[in-house]
C-alpha cells in the first residue's frame, strides 16, 4: 500500500465513526488550544515589557544620587551628582553614546486663559532626546548656547499641547511657569501611556540650568539624576563598569567604601522581567499540556477499541496479502490524522482565544495596550507536537493490530 492509499483508507475508516472520531479529536483540540493560548498571551506580555523598555530610551543606564550613611543608619538621598559628571560620562566613557543631566521640577503652566499642571517638568540638555530615543514632531530643541545662558525656552509634550493650545500652533508662543515666561520652541512626538497607565506625553523639557537657577533658585551645580545611553546592547555592561569607575574617581571614594551614587542598567531589569514572564508562560503551557496528554490517552483508547472492532477486517487484509507493517502503518496514519486534525483546529481556536483575551485585557486597562501575538512557529510546533502525540499514543494499538494471527482474526466474531 502506498502512502496516499493508506491515507484514503484511514479517512474512510474515520468517516464510518464520525461521532467517536469527533469526541476523540476534542481532547487534542482542547489541549492544543490551551497551550497555544497560554504561549501567545505569554509572548504578548513579554512583548509589552520589551516595548516599554524600548520606549524608555536606547540602551539606557540611569545614575542616581546615593544614600548617606552615618553610624550604619541610612540618612536618605544626598546631592552628589553634578552636571559635570554627565559631561565627563559622555566624554570619557568609550562605551557611552551620550549622557544628559536631569533636574526635576513642577508647577502650574499658564497660557492665556488656560492652565495645566504637567505630570513631568524636567531640566535636561540637548543629549536627552538621543538618550531617550525621542523624536520631535514640530520645531526644534534647545541648544548648548541655551544651556550656557539659562535661556527661558521649552519643549512640550502632546498632552500639554492639547491642554493649553488645543489646535493652535504653539511654536513661538509664550507660556508662564511659576509666573516666569518660557518660549515654546518644539513639540515632542507622541509616545502614549506606559504599561502602568502613566501619560508619557504630559511633560515639559527645559534647559537644566534654567530649571535649577530660575525655578529652583539654586546656584549649585548638582542634578537629580543622569541619563546615559550605551552604544549598543552588547556594551551595556561595559558602559556600566566605565561609569562606575569614572564616578569613583571623580567623587574620590576610597576603596572598600560604599559609593555615593547608584547605577541602574535597564537591560538587567528587562532581562529579569523577561525571565519572569517566560517562566510564567512555561508554567501555564505545562499545565495546559496536561489536557493534551489526556487527549493522547483518548486516542490510544479509541484506537484499541477500533482494533478490536476491526479484527475480522484485519484478518481479511492479511489473507489477501497485507503484511504486518502495512497494518501498522494504516493504524498509525489514522492516529496521526486524528491528532493533526485536532492540532489544526486547536491552534485556530487557541489564537482566537488569545486574541479575545488580549482585547479584553486592553478594554480594561488604560495604559499601553498589549500586543496581539500570532506565532507562526507556534503553529508548526502545534501540528508537529500533535502528530507526535498521535504516533506515541497510536503506536501500541497499531502494533497490536499488526501482530494479529490472520487465521484467528478471520474466526473472530
Amino acid at each position: 500500500m502506498n502512502t496516499l492509499l493508506t491515507i484514503r483508507v484511514a479517512l474512510r475508516a474515520l468517516r464510518k465513526n464520525k461521532l467517536r472520531a469527533s469526541l476523540t479529536v476534542l481532547g487534542v483540540v482542547i489541549g492544543i488550544a490551551a497551550v497555544t493560548a497560554m504561549v501567545s498571551i505569554g509572548q504578548s506580555a513579554s512583548g509589552l515589557v520589551q516595548g516599554q523598555f524600548e520606549m524608555l530610551g536606547t540602551n539606557v543606564i540611569l545614575i542616581f544620587p546615593g544614600a548617606q550613611q552615618r553610624g550604619g543608619v541610612r540618612q536618605g538621598r544626598i546631592t552628589t551628582l553634578t552636571a559635570d559628571d554627565a559631561v565627563a560620562i559622555g566624554a570619557e566613557c568609550p562605551a557611552v553614546l551620550a549622557a544628559s543631566p536631569l533636574v526635576g521640577s513642577g508647577g502650574q503652566v499658564i497660557y492665556g486663559n488656560s492652565n495645566w499642571s504637567p505630570k513631568e517638568m524636567h531640566g535636561v540638555d540637548p543629549n536627552y532626546l538621543l538618550v531617550r530615543n525621542w523624536q520631535l514632531r514640530h520645531g526644534g530643541f534647545f541648544t548648548d548656547r541655551d544651556i550656557t545662558s539659562s535661556a527661558k525656552v521649552c519643549v512640550i509634550g502632546h498632552t500639554v499641547l492639547t491642554k493649553l493650545f488645543q489646535t493652535q500652533n504653539p511654536l513661538g508662543e509664550t507660556i508662564r511657569v511659576r509666573n516666569i515666561p518660557f518660549r515654546v520652541v518644539g513639540v515632542l512626538e507622541q509616545k502614549g501611556a506606559n504599561m502602568v497607565g502613566e501619560d508619557q506625553d504630559d511633560i515639559i523639557l527645559m534647559p537644566y540650568t534654567t530649571v535649577r537657577k530660575r525655578l529652583s533658585g539654586s546656584e549649585f551645580n548638582d542634578v537629580h539624576a543622569i541619563f546615559a545611553s550605551a552604544r549598543s546592547v552588547k556594551q551595556m555592561a561595559e558602559a556600566e563598569h566605565q561609569i562606575n569607575q569614572l564616578l569613583f574617581e571623580r567623587h574620590r571614594i576610597p576603596p572598600g567604601e560604599a559609593p555615593d551614587f547608584m547605577v541602574q542598567n535597564t537591560t538587567e531589569i528587562a532581562n529579569i522581567l523577561g525571565v519572569i514572564t517566560g517562566t510564567m508562560t512555561l508554567m501555564l503551557a505545562s499545565i495546559a499540556g496536561i489536557s493534551l496528554l489526556v487527549g493522547g490517552v483518548g486516542i490510544m483508547n479509541i484506537m484499541l477499541v477500533s482494533v478490536t472492532e476491526r479484527t475480522r477486517e484485519i484478518g481479511i487484509r492479511m489473507a489477501v496479502g497485507a503484511r504486518g507493517r502495512d497494518i501498522l502503518r494504516q493504524f498509525l496514519v489514522e492516529a496521526v490524522l486524528l491528532s493533526c486534525i485536532g492540532g489544526v483546529i486547536g491552534f485556530v481556536l487557541g489564537i482566537g482565544a488569545s486574541t479575545g483575551a488580549t482585547m479584553l485585557i486592553n478594554s480594561f486597562t488604560t495604559g499601553t495596550k498589549w500586543p496581539i501575538v500570532i506565532s507562526f512557529p507556534a503553529a508548526g510546533a502545534a501540528i508537529l507536537f500533535s502528530a507526535a502525540v498521535g504516533i506515541f499514543f497510536g503506536y501500541y494499538p497499531a502494533r497490536r493490530a499488526s501482530r494479529l494471527d490472520p487465521i484467528e482474526a478471520l474466526r473472530y466474531e
